[in-house]
């Protein structure tokens, strides 16, 4: 008998923000932590590359990354799917 509660791999929300590298896309994850001494909400963004086989992805698109095995030193993410594309007259994503 097989097992019905089959584990989904953990997956973030991002935005592209680079997609000059061929098959590989740097992703801003936004995510809202407590800090730890003031207990306010703190804003904490983080750069993950990851895989984009077809290379479908572009500057500005929302996208989904799940985690993957290691394909090189730093790229240990998967884009699954495209939720959002960019619009077509943004050339590229300010991150502050």
């Amino acid at each position: 008998m097989q097992n019905k509660n089959k584990k989904r791999p953990f997956s973030m929300i991002g935005i592209v923000v680079s997609d000059r590298m061929n098959k590989t896309r740097v992703v801003i994850v936004e995510k809202m932590l407590k800090h730890t001494k003031y207990d306010k909400p703190v804003k904490r963004r983080i750069r993950y590359k990851a895989h984009d086989e077809q290379n479908q992805s572009h500057s500005g698109d929302r996208v989904e990354i799940v985690i993957t095995k290691p394909m090189s030193r730093g790229k240990r993410w998967r884009i699954s799917r495209i939720i959002e594309k960019a619009l077509a007259d943004i050339g590229s994503v300010e991150v502050a």
